[in-house]
């Protein structure tokens, strides 16, 4: 099956995988909880390029999950829209999930 092909696709898993099935759609999601609101700061929390964040920003404003105000000529603020919110009980379950089945490994020397 085509990526593509998801957005139509019957399942409503397949469906959602095309709107959030990259690794930093959840991460920019989990840092508007945070309280993160600003480009820059999600530039510097995730270590992404501007080109990929903006083309993730854009998509999920486009898919209605965040609304971005405009809070200087050009600069835009982004923010969970409702829809967005009710995705937190989906982020505190991965979050459970990964501290149970993916402890952090630290390196011994």
């Amino acid at each position: 099956m085509k990526w593509s092909n998801l957005e139509t696709d019957i399942c409503p898993i397949a469906r959602t995988l095309f709107v959030m099935g990259d690794r930093w759609t959840l991460l920019i999601i989990r840092d508007c909880f945070l309280g993160l609101s600003r480009f820059e700061q999600f530039q510097k929390s995730l270590g992404i390029t501007r080109h990929i964040l903006t083309g993730r920003l854009k998509r999920l404003v486009d898919e209605g999950i965040l609304v971005k105000h405009e809070y200087a000529r050009g600069r835009y603020d982004y923010a969970l829209s409702e829809t967005g919110r009710t995705l937190e009980p989906v982020l505190i379950e991965l979050f459970k999930w990964g501290k149970k089945h993916r402890p952090v490994r630290r390196k011994t020397a």
